[in-house]
């Protein structure tokens, strides 16, 4: 910048933290923080030194507290892996690298962290780091707790398979099922029963009214049909078609359309539609669920699926190469999706009586990564993965895996647009990334998650091996 383009002298403290601020861009960001106006309600700030950042217990010098079995929570593949229990006591994590289910108990005043002793904090393949021993755990990318907090239920991507646990409510602890309960796959696997369609399983959700675990599997490109025990948690498989949804024809599943691999999936809070998220088909998938059975059906008539390219049974969409992560509003009448590959965020307006989706046009409705296509620029968006909507509806999050970052958006409840918020309490990103707050051990962000009370929000950080945990900012206006 040229000091005579401003037009009038410029005293020489401001050319000097103008020099600063070319020179290091992270201090530009620190300052602007410091110096900025009390951030904005649904912006981020991460807490302080080691309650800030959980890393696994290799990881040296990170300035985090430390535990056992978090190598690369939340995988590249995998969007889902963080979630808390419905009484915010809890968080789990699916750790991929250390083949484990992580277990930490939650402070709900301060957002802390802290891993349960012994065997009670982690279940691992093989039991170890101390965890207990748990089947069918190799490379766990996704994870639920069902609606009761009674169940946890976890997939894992080399097991193929989804794995059941029962969870103490007073203290969070984790004991999977016995032998042929407590692992589903479709590899043969001691101690797990037979399933279909779970090659690759990469997302799994749970129904609001928790009769049904529903999983898409990347590999397979299809989604399973689970039945679910309320008492015992146990899933059962239906033995007919509808037991699973496939691309390809076959007599075990029924055929559905633009399926190739599902990587996000939600169910809408009426309980009436399951939403996929399609990598390869570049798709968002429109299912309807039938609440008395939980079986899926898919329409033919092109309200079944959206796809970036035209196919026939589909309506034509746009910035969704890639879909990743899926997220469907609290209200029930929006949905919103990122794409690895467009590196966008698009939203989506949700039809209340028969579930089917339209995309919303114009730059509150997009957000690409640089910018372009009628959307809105997004900065630290790069590579977009995980994806979460605040239970008040007025804020969204969305990890940018590139970016090594958490870019906030605000959103309008009634019309469901989406515009990310200004200078840095629109981003927290731990690389150097003009107008965002620096935040700490970020790289790889993946999967967030968002305390049932609204006052926190965390994070997986695959690259930093790492949960990182801030503060939700519930005072003050959104801008």
């Amino acid at each position: 910048m040229n000091a005579r383009h401003l037009g009038t002298p410029v005293p020489l403290a401001i050319l000097a933290v103008l020099a600063l601020s070319l020179c290091f861009p992270d201090s530009n960001a620190s300052a602007a923080r410091e110096t900025h106006q009390p951030p904005t309600r649904g912006s981020l700030v991460q807490l302080p030194k080691t309650k800030g950042c959980v890393v696994d217990r290799s990881v040296k010098g990170s300035g985090c507290s430390t535990a056992r079995a978090l190598m690369e929570p939340g995988p590249f593949m995998g969007s889902r892996a963080i979630q808390t229990s419905p009484d915010g006591r809890n968080l789990y994590v699916a750790s991929f690298g250390s083949d484990a289910v992580t277990v930490f108990s939650r402070n709900r005043r301060t957002g802390a962290l802290r891993q349960l002793k012994g065997t009670n904090g982690c279940i691992a393949a093989r039991g170890a780091y101390g965890c207990a021993t748990g089947a069918g755990l190799d490379g766990p990318n996704s994870i639920t707790v069902s609606p009761d907090g009674r169940n946890v239920y976890a997939t894992s991507r080399d097991s193929s398979s989804i794995t059941t646990f029962r969870r103490n409510r007073k203290t969070g602890a984790l004991t999977q099922l016995g032998a042929g309960k407590g692992c589903t796959s479709d590899s043969a696997l001691p101690r797990c029963t037979a399933g279909r369609a779970l090659g690759g399983a990469d997302v799994v959700t749970v129904s609001p009214d928790g009769k049904n675990v529903y999983v898409g599997s990347f590999v397979e490109s299809t989604v399973a049909v689970f039945d679910r025990n309320r008492k015992t948690g146990v899933l059962t498989q239906p033995a007919d078609a509808t037991g699973c949804l496939t691309e390809v024809a076959t007599t075990d599943c029924t055929t559905g359309i633009a399926l190739g691999s599902p990587e996000g999936m939600a169910v809408s809070p009426d309980g009436t539609s399951v939403y996929v998220a399609t990598a390869t088909s570049n798709a968002v998938v429109v299912l309807v669920r039938d609440r008395s059975t939980g079986a899926l059906t898919q329409a033919s008539d092109g309200s079944g699926c959206i796809v970036n390219a035209a196919l026939a049974g589909c309506t034509t969409g746009s910035q969704i190469d890639g879909a990743n992560a899926l997220a469907v509003s609290p209200e029930d009448n929006n949905v919103y999706v990122t794409s690895l590959l467009s590196d966008s965020v698009t939203a989506f307006t949700r039809n209340t009586t028969n579930g089917s989706l339209l995309q919303m046009n114009g730059r509150k409705s997009c957000s690409i990564w640089l910018g372009g296509s009628g959307c809105a620029t997004g900065r630290a968006t790069r590579e977009p993965e995980g994806l979460a909507i605040s239970r008040d509806g007025a804020s969204m999050y969305v990890a940018g895996y590139g970016s090594g970052s958490i870019a906030v958006f605000n959103r309008n409840r009634s019309l469901g647009t989406i515009f990310q918020k200004s200078g840095v309490d629109g981003c927290i990103t731990s690389g150097s990334v003009a107008n965002c707050a620096r935040g700490r051990n970020l790289q790889g962000m993946s999967s967030i998650v968002i305390s049932p009370d609204g006052r926190y929000v965390y994070g997986t950080a695959a690259k930093s091996n790492a949960i990182d945990i801030f503060r939700r900012v519930t005072g003050s206006s959104s801008r």
